[in-house]
C-alpha cells in the first residue's frame, strides 16, 4: 500500500540531543523527524532510561563489545521502532473510540488534507460511526518515518592501543550498520558533503537496494545545498546501484548547527533551478543505477523510483510554508529550530529553552566554536560559554574531551585530536606564546581567541537530554551547547504541538510581531558574510578575487530572479512593496562592498 504522508512538514536532526527521541513523542501523529547517529552513548543513556520507562528489559552495551557503536545503535533504533508502534496503536484505538480525540487531532492536519476531508465525511454522516472511522484509520494511517542523520565527515578511525581497526569502524561507517541492521524502514539523511568511502559501504546492505516489488527498505536522504552538488552525489550512488529518494535542500546559512555557506546562491534560485531540472536529476541517476545493477544482476526497476525534493531553513509562517510548496512543487517542508519551543516535541532543558524565548535578533549569531572549522550557528548566553569562558581565564582552556568524536585533527597525534581539547589548545598556546614578541597586543589576542573559542560541542549539544530526563552527567562541566538558526529570534513563547501545527497550516500564528520574510532573512546573511570574508582576510589571492566576483554576481542574479517573482507571485501581497524596498535595500548594501584589487608587486 503506498503511504500518503499526513503531513507536509517533518522536524530534521537538531543536535546530539534535541532530537535524540522525537519519533517516540510525535511519530503516532504522523509526524517524520530524525535522530542524530553521532552519540553513542548518549543513545546508550536513552535506551537504558526508555526501557526503564516502558518496562522493558535492559542489557547495557558497554565499550567491552566487540562492535560496540552499531550495536547500541541498531538496539536504540529497535526500541524507538517497538514504542512508536505501540504508541501508534493505542493512538487509533483512541481516535475510534473518542470523537473528542478524533476533532483534536483532525485540528493539527493541513485543511488541504484528503485525509482530513475523509474524517469529516464520516463524522457528518454519523451512521455505523465506529465501524466506518476504524476501517478508515487502517487504510490511511501511519506512523511518522524515523530517520536517522550521519555527518559523512564525522568518521573518524578508531585504535585498541595503537593498533588502528578496520575502516568499518570508523564512527560514520559504524553508525551506517547500526541502521542497516535495525528492523526500520526508514531514511538515512547524509549531510555535510560527499565521503566517497563510506558511500561505497552502502553496498554491504541489501536493504539498500530494490527488492522485486521495486521498494526499498531502507532509503537514502542527501542534504544539499545547491543542485550540482545533488547531481553530483545522487550519480556517485546511482553507478553504485544506490537510488537517492529525497533531495533535502537547506539555506546555506539560515539555518541551525553547521552552516555550509553557498558560492552566492540564494535559496529561491536554487528551488527553481530543481524544480526546472528535477527530470534530469531522476533520469541521469536512474540511467546508472540500472547499468550498476544489471552488471551486479541483482533486479533493477523498469521505470525510476519515487523521488522527493524537500527544503528546509528559516521557514517561519503558514504563508511560507504553503508558498513553498506550491511555487516550487516541493514534497515537504523542514520546521527544525521553531521546534525547540515544543516540549512535546523535542529534548531541550528548561533554562536552555527559557534562554532560546528571550533570546532577540542580535543574541543568534555565526561563530567559529564547531571543531570542524565550519561556521556554526548559535546563541549568546549558553551554560557552555560561561563554563568556557571561566576556563580561559583560569588558564585551563580546552576541554577533557571525553567522547572524542569530533577529534579529527592529526596534526600532533596519529589517532586524532579535538581542536576543542586541552591537549590541543595547550600545545596551540605555547606555540603562541613563543612567537609573542613578534607580534602586536592586538594580534596576540585574536590568535589566542581564535585557538580558544572552540566549544566541547560532543558533550555540550547531548547534555540536554541528560538535564531534561535526570539523567546523571559525569566529568567536567561543559553546560549546554543549542545551535538553532536566526529564525528563532521571531518565536518567544512555549507553545503545544498543536499551536505549532497550526501555525504551520492554519497560520494561527504564534510568531512575534516583525520578522523579516524568509527570503529576506537569508539575503541579510548572505551580504553580511560577504562583508565579513572581505574584512577579515589578511592577504588577497586572484582565487580569491575570483570567488569573491562570482559571489556578488550570484546574489544580485538572485535578487533580480527575486524582484520578478515577487511581482508575478499571488502570495505575500500585503507585504509585497515592503519587502521589494528590503531587496533594494541590501542589493545598495551589497554593491557599497569594496572587493579589494590586486595589488603588483
Amino acid at each position: 500500500m503506498t503511504k500518503t504522508p499526513l503531513h507536509t512538514f517533518h522536524i530534521p536532526v537538531m543536535g546530539l540531543a534535541y532530537t535524540i527521541d522525537s519519533p517516540i513523542r510525535v511519530a503516532q501523529y504522523g509526524i517524520s523527524s530524525v535522530i542524530a547517529l553521532a552519540d553513542d552513548d548518549l543513545i546508550e543513556k536513552m535506551r537504558n532510561f526508555y526501557s526503564a520507562k516502558f518496562n522493558i528489559p535492559y542489557e547495557e552495551i558497554t565499550q567491552k563489545f566487540h562492535d560496540y557503536r552499531a550495536e547500541r545503535i541498531t538496539s536504540y533504533l529497535n526500541l524507538v521502532d517497538k514504542i512508536v508502534k505501540e504508541k501508534f496503536e493505542n493512538f487509533k484505538t483512541e481516535l475510534t473510540e473518542s470523537k473528542t480525540a478524533l476533532e483534536n487531532f483532525m485540528s493539527m492536519l493541513p485543511n488541504t488534507s484528503d485525509i482530513k476531508k475523509g474524517f469529516q465525511n464520516l463524522l457528518d454522516d454519523g451512521i455505523a460511526f465506529k465501524e466506518n472511522i476504524q476501517h478508515y484509520i487502517e487504510s490511511h494511517l501511519f506512523p511518522g518515518e524515523i530517520d536517522v542523520n550521519i555527518m559523512t565527515k564525522l568518521d573518524k578511525d578508531n585504535f585498541i592501543k595503537n593498533e588502528q581497526l578496520p575502516i568499518e569502524f570508523n564512527d560514520a561507517h559504524a553508525a551506517l550498520r547500526g541502521f542497516a541492521n535495525s528492523n526500520l524502514e526508514s531514511s538515512v539523511v547524509l549531510s555535510a558533503g560527499m565521503n566517497p568511502r563510506l558511500f561505497g559501504y552502502f553496498e554491504n546492505f541489501k536493504d539498500f537496494f530494490p527488492n522485486e516489488n521495486n521498494e526499498l527498505r531502507k532509503k537514502i536522504t542527501l542534504k544539499v545545498s545547491d543542485f550540482r552538488s545533488a547531481m553530483i552525489q545522487g550519480n556517485f550512488l546511482a553507478k553504485k546501484g544506490l537510488w537517492v529518494s529525497e533531495y533535502r535542500i537547506e539555506s546555506g546559512l539560515n539555518c541551525g548547527g553547521h552552516a555550509f555557506a553557498t558560492d552566492g546562491l540564494l535559496l529561491g534560485t536554487i528551488l527553481e533551478e530543481f524544480k526546472q531540472k528535477k527530470e534530469q536529476l531522476i533520469q541521469s541517476a536512474h540511467n546508472l543505477m540500472i547499468k550498476a545493477l544489471q552488471l551486479k544482476n541483482q533486479l533493477f526497476p523498469e521505470n525510476p523510483l519515487p523521488l522527493k525534493i524537500t527544503v528546509q531553513g528559516g521557514v517561519g509562517t503558514a504563508e511560507e510554508h504553503e508558498f513553498l510548496l506550491n511555487e516550487y512543487n516541493i514534497d515537504a517542508v523542514g520546521w527544525g529550530s521553531p521546534f525547540l519551543l515544543v516540549p512535546e516535541a523535542t529534548s531541550v532543558d528548561q533554562e536552555t529553552r527559557n534562554l532560546l524565548m528571550n533570546a532577540k535578533e542580535d543574541d543568534f549569531y555565526l561563530s567559529n566554536i564547531s571543531p570542524l572549522g565550519v561556521p556554526f550557528n548559535t546563541l549568546k548566553g549558553t551554560t557552555n560559554e560561561f563554563l568556557k569562558q571561566k576556563r580561559i581565564q583560569e588558564n585551563k582552556a580546552g576541554s577533557s574531551c571525553p567522547k572524542k568524536f569530533l577529534a579529527l585533527s592529526k596534526e600532533y597525534d596519529p589517532h586524532g585530536i579535538c581542536t576543542a581539547s586541552k591537549k590541543y589548545q595547550d600545545i596551540k598556546l605555547e606555540e603562541l606564546e613563543s612567537k609573542k614578541d613578534s607580534l602586536s597586543v592586538e594580534d596576540f589576542e585574536k590568535c589566542k581567541i581564535k585557538i580558544t573559542e572552540k566549544s566541547c560541542l560532543c558533550v555540550g549539544l547531548a547534555n540536554a537530554s541528560y538535564l531534561e530526563n535526570d539523567i546523571k552527567i559525569k566529568g567536567q562541566s561543559q553546560g549546554v551547547v543549542i545551535c538553532p538558526g536566526p529564525n528563532l529570534a521571531y518565536f518567544d513563547q512555549e507553545v503545544s504541538l498543536k499551536e505549532m501545527l497550526q501555525h504551520i497550516y492554519q497560520g494561527k500564528s504564534v510568531l512575534r510581531t516583525d520578522r523579516p520574510h524568509l527570503f529576506v532573512k537569508e539575503l541579510k546573511m548572505y551580504v553580511d558574510y560577504f562583508r565579513n570574508e572581505i574584512e577579515s582576510v589578511s592577504e588577497v589571492t586572484s582565487n580569491q578575487l575570483k570567488k569573491w566576483n562570482s559571489f556578488k554576481a550570484n546574489i544580485l542574479e538572485g535578487i533580480e530572479y527575486y524582484q520578478n517573482l515577487f511581482s508575478s507571485t499571488f502570495y505575500f501581497k500585503s507585504e509585497e512593496e515592503k519587502i521589494k524596498n528590503q531587496f533594494n535595500f541590501y542589493k545598495s548594501e551589497l554593491n557599497a562592498i569594496q572587493i579589494p584589487t590586486l595589488e603588483l608587486a
